[in-house]
């Protein structure tokens, strides 16, 4: 794809990374981020809708109360306490300079996973926009309580979203924003690790991520949560949809500039063909899962390519507890998650009719409210 039809979009979705944000000894770099408020001004200001993704509420936090170490979950979210209120300070003068307001988000996994929370959000975004604002987005890591219940050991459950990168893709699906800018200290995908290999190459362009792309990654990023791997499976998630990724260093000086500029920058992720409509985004990506729903193989492969509902003759055990209308995983024999859907009953009766005909389900429930245990217009494959 060219670089001036890739760079041609309406609506932009921009994440600066913690590392972008501060200098080598750790504080909030000004000059930098000054840059990037008169970059997305002059955005917006074009006509261009953008929403900021930002990181660095925890880490002005520790600077700020003189800590070395923020291991631990209630240490962070004093940290992030202390320091969102001093970085949205930045965003709002910052954009006050060029006549623009900013308005802030702070968000937790349940205002995505929450169905009815997750249209209020929309709407929410969708009148912020309207009204001409910048709104700044960050994960409340001072009231979510998510991490805490992942490490109880009578929880499994599978998150949303556990870093920016992967709510910067969260927002940018909900939103159908033309294109994610995710910004970081590293210049795009590599064929290589360039931090081991000298003579690694920088990919311009991935038409699929795929699992070979996925394979690429390499480790987390130094004082961040995330790391290339979670940009790859966030440009997965938002190419699905049809929206295009761009990962690009947002050390360059001025780079937001360049990058619209048409100047050959990082990688760019190019967009599926299909397009996925937005109920199965929501349940393939923006909820958090607790209830596991085990096939055979000959389910799976009803579900994967006739597209098919699944009905409990296909499956082989129930894991965890959940209502009707809950979001689980579909996972094969192999304990391999190829799918989520949100189920027609609640995990007793779903037990109950294990390997069973869907002509049974009233004599062993009582009651029959669908012949599948999920339908197939929900059910997302991944």
């Amino acid at each position: 794809m060219e670089r001036k039809d890739f760079i041609n979009a309406k609506r932009i979705v921009i994440k600066l990374g913690t590392n972008v944000l501060r200098n080598d000894e750790g504080f909030v770099s000004l000059p930098r981020i000054y840059t990037f408020i008169e970059d997305i001004a002059n955005l917006v200001k074009s006509g261009k809708e953008v929403i900021v993704i930002t990181s660095g509420a925890v880490g002005m936090g520790k600077k700020r109360l003189g800590l070395t170490d923020t291991t631990g979950t209630a240490i962070k979210q004093a940290c992030a306490a202390i320091g969102q209120s001093k970085l949205m300070s930045l965003y709002e003068n910052g954009f006050d300079t060029y006549g623009l307001t900013a308005a802030q988000i702070l968000l937790t996994e349940d205002d995505f996973s929450i169905r009815e929370r997750y249209l209020s959000l929309r709407t929410t975004f969708n009148k912020l926009l309207e009204l001409g604002t910048v709104p700044i987005v960050n994960q409340n890591d001072t009231v979510s309580t998510i991490e805490l219940m992942c490490r109880s050991e009578e929880i499994d459950m599978q998150v949303c979203f556990s870093d920016n990168d992967k709510l910067s893709a969260l927002v940018a699906s909900e939103l159908d924003a033309d294109l994610l800018v995710i910004l970081s200290d590293v210049d795009g995908l590599f064929d290589s690790n360039p931090k081991n290999n000298p003579d690694a190459k920088l990919i311009k362009e991935v038409k699929e991520v795929n699992d070979d792309i996925i394979a690429l990654a390499s480790g987390v990023s130094d004082g961040g949560r995330g790391g290339m791997e979670s940009k790859l499976l966030a440009a997965r998630m938002v190419t699905r949809f049809g929206g295009k990724v761009l990962v690009a260093n947002g050390k360059i000086p001025y780079i937001i500039n360049k990058i619209f500029s048409g100047e050959d920058f990082g990688t760019m992720f190019l967009p599926s063909d299909k397009n996925m409509p937005d109920k199965k985004r929501w349940i393939g990506y923006a909820t958090n899962i607790i209830g596991k729903i085990t096939v055979n193989e000959g389910a799976k492969y009803a579900l994967i390519n006739d597209e098919k509902s699944l009905l409990p003759i296909g499956v082989v055990d129930v894991k965890n507890d959940f209502k009707k209308g809950d979001v689980v995983s579909i996972m094969d024999e192999k304990g391999n998650e190829f799918a989520r859907g949100m189920v027609n009953y609640d995990s007793d009766a779903c037990r109950k009719v294990i390997g069973c005909h869907s002509d049974s389900i009233v004599e062993i429930l009582g009651f029959k409210n669908y012949d599948a245990i999920i339908t197939r217009d929900n059910i997302t494959i991944l």
